[in-house]
């Protein structure tokens, strides 16, 4: 399912105007496609914030004023490194009659036989790629785990995808496995003091031994 979002068409700004259009809520970004000819636009950090909570993957109705609406999908985000906060937004312009390739997320169910019996579940991959036509972009992909016992791995290849959609990740990659608690070494418990003062008078006798008195 498509989202929606309002952009406005600007002009290339300077580093200072571009710190101005931040402060007011406001994120600088470009669209580009074969239909589409590449414009810098901005859009509201508060929708943007929605769309990246919700579905980061999903195909957007974007409007523009001046060039009215076109479907796209975020091709990149640009972030502080530091801050991590949103500073620019690639926006590709999508062909709905052709299959895409995009990255939709993994949801996970059940609770597997491994982690009752002390195994820890880890995650290995949240996400996969996937190819087929826009409209046909799931949400998420649900992932059974429940079957998997200590030890066990799942496999990318071992992911069912719905009809018309196709595994572009690795079919080798491992998704989950179950990891094997580790036992604990026993430690000896250390000598009581009266143990610890009876070798210690023992020590001093022999080592006094055969002296002169």
């Amino acid at each position: 399912m498509a989202v929606s979002l309002q952009a406005e068409a600007r002009k290339e700004a300077t580093k200072s105007e571009i710190k101005q259009l931040r402060a007011k809520g406001k994120i600088p970004a470009v669209v580009y496609g074969e239909k589409v000819a590449s414009t810098v636009i901005t859009v509201d950090w508060k929708d943007v914030q929605t769309v990246l909570r919700t579905n980061p993957h999903a195909i957007i109705d974007l409007s523009i004023a001046s060039a009215g609406t076109q479907p796209v999908m975020i091709n990149e985000i640009q972030r502080n490194p530091m801050s991590r906060e949103v500073l620019h937004i690639d926006f590709h312009q999508i062909n709905m009659n052709e299959p895409i390739k995009t990255v939709v997320a993994l949801e996970f169910t059940g609770d597997a036989v491994g982690a009752r019996e002390g195994g820890i579940v880890q995650v290995q991959m949240h996400e996969v790629d996937i190819r087929c036509m826009p409209n046909q972009i799931p949400t998420s992909i649900a992932v059974d785990i429940s079957s998997l016992g200590l030890g066990d791995n799942l496999h990318v290849s071992q992911i069912s995808v719905p009809a018309g959609v196709e595994m572009k990740s690795d079919p080798n990659d491992i998704v989950v496995t179950i990891l094997v608690p580790q036992k604990e070494t026993a430690t000896p418990e250390p000598a009581n003091n009266e143990e610890r003062v009876g070798e210690a008078e023992t020590s001093n006798e022999a080592a006094t031994a055969g002296q002169p008195t």
